[in-house]
């Protein structure tokens, strides 16, 4: 097969393929034959079907699906070979259907969109922002509280005491000002989530056997399910109890966290390895230090991609041709590829950059990289709701799950190949760190 390529300009080019009847004849003759083996035709025993009868009744498919077979392994053989960089697809140019005759050359040409040349250069005099996220004690003193949320307990108050923000009240509340007014025994408020502040001020220095007037429908501003809740009544019925109520405290229950002692530390990370509070907190701020770094690494990539897609500026693209390509992905809907071109085009610049950049600093990733990570990302999966101390045959079994997906998998490509390529680019750029609030840092990402 003759392949050929003509470029139109800078971004376009045709590509031309010829396939001779030598290029085919050999392989149309064996298809025939393979075809005569797996046919059923009335009269004949199976595998003994005339060729001459198989070609003259399924005879064009069969050439149809060689000649396809033939000018693919051409036409991606000839891309690779030639290192072409193209974009997408090859587009055929004429939708003309061929006259598939046994003997003839057919002659194929297809429109092809180049990517754009450009060079991705970094030097120290490039400069990119760097974030250091400063842990704060109240960040660690909230993860130290949530540990110690697990060993908690709710102990109730003596007739002394008296209420404090986040103790849950228990008691008979009825209704006021009503015929038939409504009593439910055993009701439980938090006036602490109260939307009403006047409302919430009612309950300060509250004791047992107290009676207070409040209104439930000002308290929860309405809520429906707040107030169905509360009052035990129909949705449709809950907007007509909209008077005060009194409520008889049977019961003020407060919130005591865990200690800080081995069992909880033990919890948490393996045992033995963190003995004392000292200990513990460090580990806690260690921990959010490297959350924070990986994120920093994250924003540091982001920055990045601004920076040099600002330095190479707007690359020329053959548009026509990727408008073409959308619109076969999208199945011809025309106002997906309206919608979403210009965004496309800017991770398409991206990608291109960044796959320029990694042949540059021999960016590789195996499949170590790749377990290694998703490993991180189910300790982080993990993390995220405190537990830190996950066994390694769990950890194990989890992410062979994850690998299982391909989708999964190619994400995790990505990612590696991104936290590789920021490390070796951070050492080539001159990095203009700056430390920050984690809250102005969040704010970022908004």
């Amino acid at each position: 097969m003759n392949i050929s390529l003509q470029n139109i300009d800078k971004v376009n080019a045709e590509l031309t393929a010829v396939i001779e009847p030598a290029d085919y004849t050999e392989k149309f003759a064996k298809a025939i034959k393979d075809a005569r083996k797996k046919i059923n035709m009335p009269g004949f025993r199976p595998g003994m079907v005339p060729a001459g009868l198989v070609k003259k009744q399924y005879g064009t498919s069969i050439l149809a699906e060689e000649i396809n077979k033939i000018l693919q392994e051409g036409l991606f053989g000839y891309i690779r070979d030639n290192k072409v960089n193209m974009l997408g697809e090859p587009l055929p140019i004429d939708d003309e259907p061929l006259d598939l005759v046994e003997g003839n050359t057919f002659t194929f040409k297809f429109g092809i969109a180049l990517a754009p040349e450009f060079k991705a250069t970094l030097t120290k005099k490039d400069k990119v922002k760097y974030y250091n996220v400063e842990v704060s004690d109240e960040m660690v003193e909230n993860q130290v509280n949530m540990y110690r949320q697990r060993g908690g307990s709710y102990n109730k108050l003596t007739d002394e005491q008296t209420y404090e923000d986040n103790d849950m009240i228990k008691g008979v509340i009825t209704e006021l000002d009503v015929e038939n007014p409504i009593t439910v025994e055993g009701a439980v408020i938090l006036p602490k989530y109260f939307k009403n502040e006047d409302q919430k001020a009612l309950f300060n220095g509250a004791k047992n056997n107290d009676v207070i007037k409040f209104n439930p429908s000002v308290a929860y501003d309405n809520n429906e399910a707040e107030l169905t809740s509360l009052l035990k009544v129909s949705k449709e019925d809950a907007q007509n109890h909209k008077n005060d109520f009194n409520i008889q405290i049977t019961e003020i229950t407060r919130f005591a966290p865990g200690p800080l002692d081995q069992e909880l530390f033990d919890s948490v990370y393996p045992k033995g390895e963190v003995t004392t509070e000292d200990e513990f907190r460090t580990r806690i701020k260690n921990a959010i230090s490297e959350q924070f770094a990986k994120d920093s690494d994250y924003k540091f990539i982001i920055d990045l991609r601004e920076h040099l897609t600002k330095k190479i500026g707007k690359l020329e693209f053959p548009d026509e041709k990727l408008k073409k390509i959308m619109l076969n992905n999208v199945k011809g809907d025309q106002s997906k590829v309206d919608a979403n071109y210009d965004k496309s085009v800017e991770e398409l610049t991206w990608h291109l950059v960044k796959e320029q950049l990694v042949e540059k600093y021999s960016i590789k990733v195996d499949d170590n990289d790749v377990k290694e990570m998703a490993k991180e990302v189910t300790r982080m999966q993990f993390a995220q709701y405190g537990m830190l101390n996950i066994p390694d045959e769990y950890l194990e079994n989890a992410t062979k799950e994850m690998l299982k997906k391909r989708e999964t998998v190619d994400n995790l490509i990505d990612r590696c190949i991104e936290v590789k390529l920021g490390s070796t680019i951070k050492e080539k750029v001159t990095l203009e760190e700056e430390s920050i609030s984690a809250e102005d840092f969040n704010k970022m990402f908004e």
